[in-house]
């Protein structure tokens, strides 16, 4: 039986791989705060583990003042750190760390693939350097696979719970004028990513994301029609700013992205479009 251990194991995404994984049987230990502050406690762990999965991270989805934005940094540096030293002083290293990013590396001048223009602020800075700090466990016995998130879209949690409620009464709409992009993944591909990566013991950096990117207004069409309620009452950007700050951009400013190495090696998404994924989860 293989082990994963897991940071970000009680989140979102995190108790849906670790669910996930358990059906396939695979054992899962999950990386808690308690562990990962005890140098000998995590080295134990991941002596034993086969593949970590490095999801820790205070929710972007947030006022950024400046202690959060210290919190957003330290919450994903300095766990990713502490990963990394220990894998690289343990013995039976594992033979494969998949990290965390998010497409708010790249800028949102076009539709990019893995190779595409970071951004100059502060989200894209902070994923540049979570990718270089989970990129030192590379080690010739462990390989380390970098997943940029898209918007994670699930039943049980993340963004669409939190968007439906309003959706429901009525009372959804665009954000600002709609023309944003929006790079989403059906939890279902996701968690299928995960799998095929680990299964072929893939090392790269990936997109993970739908192949067709859409945009805000898309978005709000497709949650109207799925759930037949009107949206015709659109967030004004500024509301946004006064209740998120400089976190308002995660919504206002998004990025168009494409999985394309996901796709080159022969990797099947379920759910394409945006409408495919809201019909699914919404019926």
């Amino acid at each position: 039986m293989k082990t994963i251990a897991i940071t970000g194991a009680s989140g979102f995404v995190g108790s849906s791989l670790t669910k996930f994984f358990s059906n396939l049987g695979y054992k899962i230990t999950p990386l808690s705060r308690e562990i990962l502050n005890n140098k000998s406690n995590l080295e134990e762990v991941l002596n034993s583990s086969d593949i970590v999965i490095n999801l820790a991270g205070a929710n972007i989805i947030n006022r950024w003042s400046e202690s959060y934005k210290r919190l957003l940094y330290s919450s994903r540096i300095d766990t990713t750190s502490k990963i990394v030293d220990a894998i690289n002083h343990i013995q039976n290293k594992p033979k494969l760390l998949i990290s965390t990013s998010a497409v708010g590396i790249y800028d949102n001048r076009t539709i990019y693939d893995e190779n595409g223009n970071f951004a100059n602020d502060f989200l894209s800075n902070l994923c540049q350097d979570w990718e270089k700090k989970a990129l030192e466990a590379k080690n010739g016995i462990t390989k380390v696979s970098i997943f940029r998130f898209g918007i994670v879209l699930g039943r049980d949690g993340g963004a669409l719970q939190k968007m439906l409620t309003p959706f429901k009464l009525g009372l959804g709409g665009t954000i600002g004028n709609g023309n944003q992009a929006f790079s989403f993944i059906h939890i279902s591909d996701l968690l299928n990513a995960y799998k095929f990566v680990i299964e072929n013991s893939y090392e790269d950096i990936f997109n993970l994301t739908a192949p067709k990117p859409t945009t805000n207004k898309d978005l709000t069409l497709a949650l109207g029609k799925t759930l037949k309620r009107p949206t015709i009452l659109p967030v004004p950007e500024f509301v946004l700013k006064l209740i998120f700050s400089e976190g308002a951009r995660v919504l206002t400013d998004g990025q168009s992205v494409i999985p394309k190495k996901l796709l080159d090696l022969g990797f099947e998404f379920k759910f394409r479009t945006i409408e495919e994924t809201i019909e699914n989860l919404c019926n």
